[in-house]
């Protein structure tokens, strides 16, 4: 059993073998501990994306409530239903708006410094042999969600801001 397993698992990196003397059950060992290391930078890559994913959750509630907000009130102004000069809760929802466009660029900002920093981690450990390095370490496709939905709450708060209308 232990033959079988020494000869489908690759050996230790120079790094670690030049460094250390190794038996078969300590290869197996390292390498093992190696596969773990790189399956836990897998693992937290996608934990930072799942908070990403609730920032924007958070931020999408933010800026739509504060549109519909705004919308509801600017309709009920111009149907004479409340006075024209109670604006208070057309800007309530464009501070929704901003609050939501602003935990956005700060979401976003943590992300990408984080995902950075954990790209560095692993690509030292991969230059000490600790881990293997074989898999791709993709763009998040949360991070380009998230820059797209922070590009439309810019636009959102355009459109509030100086009253244009998509129809014209």
């Amino acid at each position: 059993m232990s033959t079988s397993l020494t000869e489908k698992s690759r050996p230790p990196s120079p790094a670690i073998a030049d460094r250390i003397d190794l038996d078969d059950a300590d290869r197996i060992s390292v390498e093992l501990s190696s596969r773990r290391t790189g399956m836990s930078f897998q693992r937290t890559r996608m934990s930072a994306d799942r908070t990403l994913m609730s920032i924007m959750r958070t931020a999408l509630s933010l800026i739509g409530f504060g549109f519909t907000i705004f919308q509801v009130f600017a309709k009920a102004r111009d149907a004479k239903m409340i006075a024209e000069s109670s604006h208070a809760p057309q800007n309530f929802g464009l501070a929704l708006v901003a609050l939501g466009i602003v935990m956005l660029v700060l979401g976003i900002g943590f992300h990408v410094r984080f995902m950075l920093g954990l790209r560095r981690e692993r690509a030292a450990m991969v230059g000490e042999g600790l881990v293997h390095g074989e898999s791709e370490y993709p763009i998040s496709l949360t991070l380009i969600t998230a820059t797209l939905l922070l590009l439309i709450g810019l636009i959102a708060i355009a459109s509030m801001v100086f009253e244009l209308s998509p129809t014209g």
